[in-house]
Formats: structure tokens, sequence, C-alpha cells
């Protein structure tokens, strides 16, 4: 788990990504490593999720491959099944999370209130999702929040694009971000791979400047 966690920060950029065909899958997480982003979380909210995971992990395996939106134990099986190296959910589900640390599966549950942080801490997590970040206050909420918990690392996820990607992950205790701004569900749909490459570019440059 602990290598995953660290390939993760290593990243720095976690892409959230929302497949409606599989066809898609690889060649847009070849157009987001192109780009310098060499990791995707490939969310289950449509039906095409398990196929795409399964493509991605078969065809780009230097891509570190994630599965989102996981809200049950079911779903977690699927994924890593498929492939998914580490698993994202919008909560902190205790059975999720049960499942898979005593599994040795790399879960990020998310939280928003210092109550679920220490849900994470009760189950021995210390890296948790940060979810909706700029709906839930922000980076400010976040550091007023952190503040007591000095052992936990977050990965701030939603409203995080180029504008306030730097400020993210200027922030310590941030180890990487996840956001979908680079692969819009318009450039998707239009299979427009060389603006996806473009922006991931554009986002992978905010980073190295930082780290």
């Amino acid at each position: 788990m602990n290598n995953i966690l660290n390939q993760i920060k290593n990243c720095g950029i976690i892409p959230v990504i929302k497949i409606d065909n599989a066809d898609d899958a690889v060649p847009l997480c070849k157009a987001l490593a192109d780009g310098g982003l060499n990791a995707a979380e490939i969310t289950f909210r449509t039906e095409a999720a398990e196929e795409a995971i399964k493509r991605v992990s078969a065809e780009l395996p230097e891509v570190l491959l994630g599965a989102g939106t996981v809200l049950n134990i079911e779903t977690a099986k699927k994924a890593v099944s498929a492939g998914a190296k580490f698993i994202v959910s919008p909560g902190t589900n205790p059975e999720v999370v049960r499942y898979c640390t005593e599994n040795g599966i790399a879960i990020i549950p998310g939280v928003c209130t210092p109550t679920d942080i220490e849900q994470g801490l009760a189950f021995g997590l210390t890296t948790l999702k940060f979810f909706p970040a700029e709906a839930a206050g922000g980076l400010k909420m976040l550091k007023a929040m952190s503040a007591p918990y000095t052992m936990v690392s977050f990965m701030p996820t939603g409203g995080i694009d180029e504008k306030n990607l730097a400020e993210y992950l200027s922030f310590k205790p941030v180890i990487a971000c996840g956001g979908s701004w680079m692969c819009t569900a318009e450039l998707i749909e239009g299979k427009n791979w060389a603006e996806i490459t473009r922006l991931s570019r554009e986002a992978a440059e905010i980073r190295n400047k930082i780290r």
C-alpha cells in the first residue's frame, strides 16, 4: 500500500475520468501520459468503467491506474480484478475501507470533517481524499481542518483546475490533487486527444515547478 501511495505522490496529479465508451479509455490515458500525467482514476459512474480499467491495465501498464466512486465491496472487487492498483471513494464507507485494508488494497476514502479524518485514522489510514474540496471550503478549510492531524496527508479533489492547482500542491500535507479539467466529457466525446495532451502538459509543468 505504501508503495502505491508513494507513486501517487510522485505523480502529483491524478486525472479523474468518467468513461462512457470503453474504446476511449486507452487513447485517453495515452494522451494523459504523453502530457506527463502517468496516472488515472477511472470512476465507476458508468457501466463502461470495469472494461475501461481492464483495457488500460492490459495495454498501458506504465500508467498508475485507480478506480474511483467505489461505493461498495462488490465494486472494489471488480475494480481490483480488472487491474486497478488503488481505490478512491467519495466518503469513508467502513465496510469498503475494512475490506481494502484487510486485503492489502490501497484505498483513499473521502473526508470533509475532523470526524471523517478520525474515522480514517481508526482504520490505520493516513492518506485521505479531501472532497469536495472547493465546495467544502477549499484550501483555507483544508489548512484549518488538517492542523491537528499532522500525521495525515490529503488528496484534494473537486473544483481543482489549472487556476488553483499550484496553491494546493504547495501545501505540504497535499500529496496529489485529483481533477478532470484536462479530460472533460466534451474533450473525451470529441476524441480530442491532442488537446488533452496539451492540457496535461500544462498541468505537469505547474507540478514540476513546485516539486
